[in-house]
């Protein structure tokens, strides 16, 4: 933000910030005594894959870069298996997540393509 570097202007960056804020809509349409469980792990999840992405950029070698990448990834994959427990637990229909859906198959497939 205050340093204005080249990762805010990158596709994946912006797609991963919308699915941050998005998640972080949603959490408030899980109940309670779900707080120090699915609620903190999809804000956790959702904050890494931003993080990651913003770190990954920072480095100077390509493999370190591809790490960070990978976690963010992987960061995705944990939120997209948060929302089936969501779903599972009837927490929110899956047709109230259509835009978390869409950010999450966003984000990864343009992580993965960064990992190529």
């Amino acid at each position: 933000m205050f340093l204005n570097l080249n990762h805010y202007k990158l596709d994946v960056y912006k797609s991963a910030r919308q699915l941050r804020i998005e998640c972080y809509k949603t959490l408030s349409e899980i109940p309670d005594t779900e707080r120090f469980n699915i609620i903190d792990q999809i804000r956790r999840a959702s904050t890494s894959v931003v993080l990651n992405i913003t770190e990954g950029c920072s480095r100077k070698s390509e493999l370190e870069r591809k790490r960070y990448f990978e976690i963010a990834r992987g960061s995705v994959i944990e939120l997209d298996s948060c929302f089936d427990i969501v779903i599972e637990c009837n927490y929110i229909k899956i047709e109230e997540l259509r835009k978390i859906e869409n950010l999450i198959k966003t984000t990864f497939i343009l992580l993965s393509k960064m990992l190529k």
